[in-house]
């Protein structure tokens, strides 16, 4: 902007003095040269010029917030889904998310989400979980953090109950089933909620939410499907271990108890495992998983459930995915995966190339 004005400032500059150089043609209106005064016309010109350069500097410091963040991110994703590798089509699909951030008093965060793409529409989105809103970008969420007398607070729409849970999950999952180390029931599906953390040092942390199903019937009534959820975590650089309890009331879903582990010796590998059960402690999901690091890349293996089930017996996932980052804002990371079921078994071989920017 500077150098614009400046260079504004110089075009308007030298015609007034070029003009001292041209000839004057005497004529009954002549104007002598003593009626122009060069200095009091330059000066008027830069006073002018200088007006309008602070209004410029006013309207771009007052355009964007300085404490304002944009963060941008894409993935795409490239496979196949089937009995076979030869029985599945190769599909394209891709997903977009657009985040802003900003604080007012060095502590805070407001958080804008919006998401576009159209990765929901293929089997390999059904595994792979991409968001899609039918290539549309649409707002995801709205939300504040705020400290409140030494406890964190999220709240507003698109929070989960577990927004502010520690966690004790390590493994990088490459599918969305084996995603939070298998413990896919904790947070529920409240639609909103508001938050609360506390960390007690040493590694002890705490966490609760309230989640509200719908804005419609009205938040707290009958009709309104709330969830709780509650989380104990206690983290070290080494290891990990966290207990979340999750009341979801939404279509009768029940109560949940989920457990995770981690164990990190070192920044070579880690090793997660997850547990979690139902109110009846009759229908219940594992997970164990690993990610080492291998060359320019991580390499993640992982052996799920699907979810809760009575019956394990062929009723399980695998899958193993190498990630590796072609520079700072790109990472590709081709794998595959087994979904073995009674009805039959799927296997998917699936790239995904993800961009941050």
């Amino acid at each position: 902007m500077r150098k614009f004005m400046k260079l504004f400032k110089s075009l308007l500059v030298a015609p007034a003095s070029l003009g001292l150089l041209a000839p004057m043609a005497a004529t009954a209106n002549e104007v002598t040269i003593n009626d122009f005064n060069a200095a009091e016309e330059i000066a008027v010109t830069n006073s002018r010029i200088d007006g309008l350069e602070s209004r410029f500097n006013n309207l771009e410091a007052g355009s964007f917030s300085d404490t304002t963040t944009a963060s941008f991110g894409s993935t795409f994703y490239v496979g196949t889904v089937g009995e076979g590798v030869d029985d599945g089509v190769v599909t394209f699909t891709y997903d977009f998310g657009l985040g802003l951030s900003t604080s007012f008093t060095g502590e805070d965060s407001l958080d804008v989400a919006m998401i576009g793409g159209n990765a929901s529409t293929t089997a390999v989105d059904g595994v792979m979980g991409g968001d899609g809103t039918g290539d549309a970008l649409v707002l995801d969420g709205v939300s504040y953090t705020f400290p409140l007398g030494g406890f964190t607070v999220t709240t507003g729409d698109g929070v989960g109950v577990d927004d502010l849970n520690t966690g004790a999950c390590a493994y990088s999952a490459f599918t969305d089933t084996i995603s939070d180390c298998g413990t896919s029931s904790v947070g529920g599906s409240a639609d909103s909620a508001v938050a609360v953390s506390y960390d007690f040092g040493n590694g002890f942390t705490a966490a609760g939410g309230l989640g509200f199903g719908s804005e419609d019937p009205g938040i707290f009534t009958d009709q309104d499907a709330s969830t709780i959820g509650l989380e104990g975590a206690y983290t070290t650089d080494v290891y990990g271990v966290s207990l979340a309890y999750t009341d979801d009331d939404s279509n009768g879903a029940g109560n949940f108890y989920s457990l995770q582990a981690a164990f990190t010796p070192d920044s070579i590998y880690s090793i997660s495992a997850g547990y979690e059960t139902d109110q009846d402690f009759d229908t219940n999901s594992l997970f164990i998983g690993s990610t080492i690091d291998v060359g320019p890349g991580a390499l993640s293996v992982g052996l799920s459930t699907q979810g809760l089930a009575d019956d394990h017996d062929d009723n399980y996932m695998y899958e193993a995915a190498y990630s590796y980052d072609v520079n700072d804002g790109m990472t590709v990371t081709p794998g595959l995966f087994l979904i073995q079921s009674p009805a039959d078994d799927q296997l998917g071989l699936v790239v995904t190339t993800s961009f941050s920017f």
